[in-house]
């Protein structure tokens, strides 16, 4: 554990420009070029993580050790605040830091800009290429379907045309059929009707043939 023999005195320094909570451990001393003493303690404030208290101590032979002076003062790796800049040059870099915005903003629009305009173009040449390309419908030749129904129709009239043909015809051949039935049956009926023909009988005709 570090000691000094100046630590009470150097404490006691500390105390007049600061509270005691604020003083941490002793870290320890060092002997400066010029032969005075550095005591350093742990500062125990809030946002000075890694400093130091630094009590200069100056000791001559014969005579009590007197205080130099007493300061806060960065160790290694203590947290440091930035280099003091300008006004002018801050405000200069941040003039360019929001130029540099503006033009990445233009430049990201104009690019979205010109792919709705690539979208808009493949969507166009789609529709004409893809969807009617040639008269095409989704690979269907729509002038070949118009073709293929008046075909279609055409051979339905055709059709039709035959079976009314077909159906006159045998309406023709029934009714001929019907005249022969009724001529034959006038014949039959009318002729020898009893057996007789003209009037005539067919049965005394033979019987006459046999007696001669």
């Amino acid at each position: 554990m570090p000691n000094s023999q100046y630590e009470k005195l150097a404490r006691g320094a500390l105390l007049e420009i600061t509270t005691d909570a604020s003083i941490g451990a002793l870290v320890g001393e060092q002997v400066e070029s010029d032969g005075t003493v550095s005591v350093l303690f742990a500062s125990a404030l809030l946002g000075y993580p890694g400093w130091n208290w630094t009590v200069s101590v100056a000791h001559v032979e014969g005579e009590e050790p007197t205080i130099l002076e007493a300061e806060l003062m960065p160790a290694q790796g203590a947290l440091l605040s930035p280099d003091w800049v300008p006004w002018s040059e801050r405000l200069a870099d941040y003039k360019a830091a929001q130029a540099a915005t503006e033009a990445a903003d233009a430049e990201k629009a104009a690019a979205e800009e010109v792919d709705d305009d690539d979208d808009d173009d493949d969507d166009d040449d789609e529709f004409g290429s893809s969807v009617l390309h040639g008269g095409d419908l989704d690979g269907v030749d729509i002038d070949a379907s118009d073709d293929d129904e008046d075909d279609d129709e055409s051979d339905d009239d055709d059709d039709d045309d035959d079976e009314s043909d077909d159906d006159d015809d045998d309406d023709e051949s029934d009714d001929d059929d019907d005249d022969d039935d009724e001529s034959d049956d006038d014949y039959d009926t009318g002729a020898f009707r009893g057996g007789d023909h003209e009037g005539v009988s067919i049965d005394d005709l033979d019987e006459s043939d046999e007696e001669d």
